[in-house]
Parts: structure tokens; sequence; C-alpha cells
């Protein structure tokens, strides 16, 4: 091999694809985390995900900004092979936990909402606060 790939050699992925960006904990936070999910889902080819991720991303960083009392809040999203992950960091050390939302509650049902939209997700204490994280599959957005 000389210059060039041999017939029938692929090139290996050097890993996932990655976005991420912190926001300021205010009330705009949403709105721009959700474009710039959305953005970077369109540039990767997995439009079928935009509606879902929006209204993940929203939850998530809303969370952030209502019940958390951090200076920034960072979000990334990671594309694998078979999923996107969707990730939300702050300084709170406070896992978040759905609550038990009555049928004429006007809030409290988000993180039922992230549930059903996502193949899993879940939060984990960091040293420095905690990451909430969720996923989508991406065969529906290839098939």
């Amino acid at each position: 091999m000389t210059g060039a790939l041999a017939e029938g050699v692929k090139a290996a992925p050097t890993g996932p694809q990655r976005y991420s960006d912190g926001y300021t904990p205010r009330d705009t936070a949403p709105s721009r985390a959700r474009r710039d999910v959305t953005l970077c889902l369109r540039t990767w080819g997995l439009d079928a995900l935009v509606d879902d991720a929006q209204l993940i991303v929203s939850e998530l960083v809303a969370n952030a900004v209502k019940h958390t009392h951090t200076r920034r809040i960072g979000v990334s999203v990671t594309r694998h092979p078979d999923h996107v992950r969707i990730v939300v960091t702050d300084t709170s050390r406070t896992l978040p936990a759905p609550a038990a939302a009555t049928p004429d509650a006007e809030a409290g049902r988000g993180l039922h909402l992230v549930d059903q939209l996502t193949t899993r997700w879940g939060s984990r204490r960091l040293r420095t606060g905690k990451q909430v994280w969720a996923e989508l599959t991406t065969l529906k957005a290839t098939s």
C-alpha cells in the first residue's frame, strides 16, 4: 500500500462525535440549549431525533435552572453507533427524582416525560455536582 488504502479496507472511526456548551442558569437557557442540540442533530443527519431531544434537553436544563443554585449548566450531546446521549451537568449534588404529579397539577411531569421518550436515562453524582443523562436510539433516525 503506497499512498492509498488497499481495496476493501475502510478507515476506522476515531471515536464518537460530540458537541458541548455551557449556559448561564436563566430562563433563556432551555431554549438556547434546545436550539444548539437541534443544530447538532441536524448536522449529523439525525433529524428524526430532534423533537424528542428538544423536549428532553428543555426539561433537564429547566430543572437545573429551577431546582439548583448552579452558576453554569453544561450540556453535551454524544453520537454513538446506536444511540445519542444527552448529558446535563450542574453543581448541585442532589439527584433528580420523578414527582408524583396529580392529574390536575401544572408541573411535575417532566422526568416522567423524559422516561417515556428515552431508551434509558439516569443521573450520577460527580465530585463537583451531578450529571443527568438520557439516551435516544439512532435506529429510528436511520430507518
